[in-house]
């Protein structure tokens, strides 16, 4: 322990928010307050970034109507999803995968523009403007568990279609629909343990010492 540590109790608080997060689908819509949701936007915006890019963009989406079109976009994923997937079509086609029409929330995060002019940090590994917007929306999905607010990242949507409904510049790229607001209550594992869809793996299997597969 250093004496830059946070207290124990400031510590535990951050560790179980940290395990607590999950990729919530179930949501009882309500509200979020403007300045709840400015905090929530605020934490995300500290995220670190690869050369102080911030790449991240974030797209409030308030009209229904809108709402509606891209949770279609969300479909047609799905199904297309469920064919690519051959024997499980079935099993994936039970599983809820969006909260879109029953959300308080619903913001789309998307890469900026004109990344290529982005070169430190990105020369040999342009993704890292992926990961610097990754760590954003982490951010955000922490500080909304902690706030007792549920979030899930939706991913089943082409990028193009989604670019061309929000009028996203040539070189943006929408990389998440995120729902956001009130839970009944959150889920005791991630969703997709407890519908028998995966299995996690502990961390004694994905860690490796000098060399890849080599065990500590």
């Amino acid at each position: 322990m250093t004496d830059q540590a946070y207290s124990e109790a400031e510590r535990a608080a951050l560790y179980r928010v940290i395990s607590e997060r999950r990729d919530m689908r179930h949501f009882i819509g309500g509200s979020v307050a403007p300045e709840l949701l400015a905090r929530l936007l605020e934490a995300a915006h500290h995220a670190p970034s690869v050369g102080l890019m911030q790449p991240w963009r974030f797209i409030r989406i308030s009209d229904r109507d809108l709402r509606g079109k891209i949770q279609g976009l969300v479909e047609e994923e799905r199904v297309r999803t469920a064919e690519a997937l051959g024997e499980r079509s079935d099993e994936f086609m039970k599983l809820k995968v969006e909260g879109i029409n029953d959300c308080a929330e619903v913001l789309v995060a998307a890469l900026m523009d004109d990344r290529e002019r982005h070169i430190f940090g990105r020369r040999t590994l342009p993704e890292m403007d992926m990961a610097s917007l990754s760590c954003a929306i982490q951010n955000l999905w922490l500080a909304a568990r902690a706030e007792g607010l549920g979030m899930g990242w939706v991913s089943l949507f082409e990028p193009q279609a989604l670019a061309d409904l929000l009028g996203l510049p040539a070189g943006a790229k929408p990389l998440a629909v995120l729902c956001l607001g009130p839970v009944a209550e959150f889920y005791p594992a991630p969703m997709l343990v407890l519908e028998g869809w995966a299995t996690e793996r502990p961390l004694s299997e994905l860690l490796y010492e000098n060399q890849w597969g080599v065990k500590p």
